[in-house]
């Protein structure tokens, strides 16, 4: 037989889409010409696979090869096709019988002896491959994050000799039989710890209950970052979906899953991160912070001090989800499914609006400061608190507040009841928040008259209201009524705390 054909995968952000790895021998001057859109490591896979082949003790075919990865207009990346390849040619060759790769498909990098390296981004490969029911031959070292796809038959090998004697029939590959991801064992910080702060305690657990955008402002040392970071100890555990997308995020990204597994992400990035470290990008796209947040919470500390461009390109992902990178000749879409919590001081100084220490930044020094946040990016964050500086006495107290375990459960039961209307709150839009909240003709009058003292847009407005409507989810109401309303309101603080 002069030809064969090798089911693999290519790596396209978090898609895994089919390729097949077409081998032609030919008479003709010894060559080996490679189409298929392949880029440079792809290109130079035709040495490593010609050393890895002698060096394993097999014959290299002395004919004219034509090695073709189809669909021709996919780009191909990596050193995946390593191994398909290679199979390939010895089916070709006839040195390895075409049957024995019924039902399989393979990827795997190999180095000059014929040893397998591991890969990136195998988990989308396996889930993909689990999707099409074919077994899965990977180097060991992947064999368990592909056996976190599910029901899948992985076949792990360290060695092209491994992945030969198995085809052929001699030394069978053992499925892999992994014992599951273990639970994390890093603790999560308690909120127990936090002293006095008790409306911004109370507006973290409003944003974990409905899963709305928080952001704290208030003078340097107040709790802000301790505040943001005991966010994950309250939210529901991740469900095995959201476990799957997480690490398949995390696959695609050169990162380890095996100490994060079921944690739901928080990622803090440093302010001086540009809008591609944030939101993903490069010419080679690969997932941004907001990506690695999937499902958890993205903390921006020193919201100010950010560039206004970088915080700009979160806007549409805000809203949407999802972010869309597009270049010119490929696009790829990342989930950025992410729970926004800002942290600020409220001028360069940080101690405007402080009653222990002057603030001693004029007035045009507070406005270039505040004006880096623009407007639609406010509107986008539900929950805007000042966090004061605590009084001695509160920082000495040993009264500790509620532990993130008690407070979890009310956000659990506030959760179910979203669950049971559709969606979180933070989610809703239009009709189906109005109906939700079903506002009394008097409470509806009295809320439009506040909206326009505050002059709030019309995207504050609905923000106001799915607040109200997580905070009667809290206490186990049906609709909201004007005390959730006022304390709703109570959370648009920002504008009079910027003032002064």
């Amino acid at each position: 037989m002069t030809l064969a054909i090798i089911h693999t995968r290519a790596g396209l952000g978090l898609e895994a889409p089919e390729v097949l790895v077409e081998v032609h021998l030919a008479n003709g001057l010894p060559g080996i010409t490679l189409v298929g859109l392949p880029e440079a490591a792809v290109k130079e896979s035709r040495e490593r696979v010609r050393s890895a082949l002698v060096n394993a003790g097999f014959d290299f075919p002395l004919r004219r090869i034509t090695l073709n990865l189809a669909p021709a207009d996919l780009p191909k990346e990596g050193g995946r096709f390593d191994l398909p390849i290679a199979l390939g040619l010895l089916v070709a060759s006839g040195q390895v019988p075409p049957e024995a790769l019924d039902g399989v498909e393979c990827a795997g990098e190999l180095a000059l002896d014929g040893r397998l390296r591991p890969l990136s981004g195998v988990l989308p490969m396996a889930m993909a491959t689990r999707q099409a029911r074919r077994r899965l031959i990977v180097p060991r070292a992947n064999a368990d994050e592909a056996a976190l796809a599910g029901d899948l038959e992985v076949l792990p090998a360290e060695h092209l000799l491994e992945v030969v004697a198995h085809l052929l029939g001699q030394t069978p590959l053992l499925p892999h039989c992994a014992p599951g991801p273990a639970p994390a064992s890093t603790p999560v910080p308690d909120l127990a710890d936090v002293r006095g702060q008790h409306q911004a305690r109370r507006a973290l657990e409003v944003a974990a209950a409905g899963g709305h955008n928080l952001l704290f402002a208030g003078p340097p040392g107040t709790g802000k970052t301790m505040l943001a970071s005991r966010l994950p100890g309250i939210l529901p555990p991740l469900t095995e979906q959201e476990a799957l997308e997480v690490a398949a995020i995390r696959s695609v990204s050169g990162l380890s899953h095996a100490t994060e597994w079921g944690v739901r992400p928080f990622r803090a990035p440093h302010h001086t991160a540009s809008a591609v470290a944030l939101v993903g990008g490069g010419s080679k796209p690969r997932p941004g912070e907001i990506s690695l947040a999937h499902r958890g919470v993205l903390f921006l500390d020193e919201l100010a001090e950010f560039s206004r461009h970088v915080l700009e390109v979160m806007r549409e992902p805000m809203e949407s989800g999802q972010i869309h990178i597009a270049r010119a000749n490929h696009e790829r879409r990342f989930p950025a499914g992410f729970q926004l919590v800002a942290a600020m001081n409220p001028c360069p100084c940080g101690h405007l609006g402080d009653p222990r220490r002057p603030c001693h930044c004029t007035a045009a020094q507070i406005q270039r400061y505040q004006s880096r946040l623009s407007g639609p990016l406010l509107d986008r964050i539900d929950l805007q608190v000042e966090v004061p500086a605590l009084a001695p006495e509160q920082l000495t107290s040993r009264e500790l507040g509620e532990s993130s375990a008690v407070v979890r459960e009310r956000v659990l039961a506030a959760r179910a009841r979203q669950a049971a209307r559709g969606g979180l709150n933070a989610q809703l839009s239009g009709r189906a928040l109005e109906e939700a909240c079903g506002l009394e003709a008097e409470d509806r009058a009295w809320l439009a008259g506040v909206l326009e003292r505050l002059r709030l847009s019309a995207r504050a407005y609905h923000r106001v209201l799915r607040v109200a409507l997580t905070l009667a989810d809290l206490a186990g109401e049906a609709r909201p009524g004007r005390d959730q309303l006022i304390e709703a309101i109570g959370y648009r603080q920002l504008d009079r705390l910027l003032k002064g």
